[in-house]
């Protein structure tokens, strides 16, 4: 019987002999002209690849089809040179950066539309901002406000949080409000003022309304559980920043990209 590869490890292998070559996703991604999630998903194995795809990676990294394909193909031999002919192109790495007016307008949007939910604490508000970050990266490949998220036990928490919003409170934008649900004792914001949308895009507009619709309503134990089972969570230490870049490692449910139907240039 012919030895044949699952796309599981076609993904694998690929990703090892990138690595092995020195390249970065978004150094490989721009030579074989796909997105870099697309390759991300291919190295994952969630993503299949057509002939003329596996061809073009065969020229860029080097390699011999029939040698990939056989059962005891080596990364070593393969490989021979740890040399790739073409120049490397330098790509723009997206290192989060706070934009602070941006994070208090979209705080302010999400509480003119969530303030008055009894469930809305500072947990769940915590969560609603980060899967808008996360969800608006993983669909643009650009960031939102650019909050940075830490790993903590009851999920991802945004970092300065507490700053901005003293910052907001002094200026008469939010008002603090210490209550109680359901036995337990809560920390609510309260809008004094309404978001700016001349400041929100409207896919980021879409993306934030679609994570109310979606989470607004979950209890902090809710949510708190389903952040734990989102990819960036679990990839990232406890007490470490959380990267962006795990969005691209997401899988169902938590995924909002749809990969299998992407258009590549």
């Amino acid at each position: 019987m012919a030895f044949k590869l699952t796309q599981k490890q076609i993904g694998e292998r690929i990703a090892e002999i990138r690595r092995y070559k020195g390249l970065s996703q978004e150094d490989l991604s721009l030579r074989i002209k796909i997105s870099r999630s697309s390759l991300t998903q291919i190295e994952l194995g969630n993503r299949g690849l057509d002939i003329l795809e596996l061809q073009k990676l065969s020229q860029v990294l080097g390699f011999s089809l029939d040698d990939f394909m056989s059962s005891n193909f080596s990364i070593g031999e393969e490989s021979g040179s740890n040399e790739v002919n073409e120049p490397i192109v330098e790509m723009r790495i997206s290192v989060p950066s706070l934009q602070i007016k941006k994070f208090k307008n979209v705080l302010l949007y999400i509480l003119e539309h969530c303030a008055g939910k009894p469930n809305v604490g500072e947990t769940v508000l915590y969560k609603l901002l980060y899967f808008s970050d996360f969800n608006y990266y993983e669909l643009y490949e650009e960031h939102l406000t650019g909050a940075k998220y830490r790993k903590l036990p009851f999920g991802p928490v945004p970092q300065r949080f507490d700053t901005i919003v003293h910052q907001m409170i002094e200026k008469g934008q939010l008002q603090r409000v210490k209550s109680s649900y359901r036995g337990f004792a809560q920390i609510r914001y309260l809008p004094l003022e309404k978001a700016d949308l001349t400041e929100l895009k409207a896919s980021e507009k879409e993306t934030i309304d679609r994570v109310i619709e979606q989470m607004s309503d979950w209890s902090a134990t809710a949510i708190s559980n389903y952040s734990h089972k989102d990819m960036p969570w679990m990839a990232s230490k406890e007490g470490d920043e959380i990267n962006y870049e795990l969005a691209f490692y997401r899988e169902a449910p938590f995924s909002v990209r749809n990969y299998g139907e992407e258009i590549e240039g």
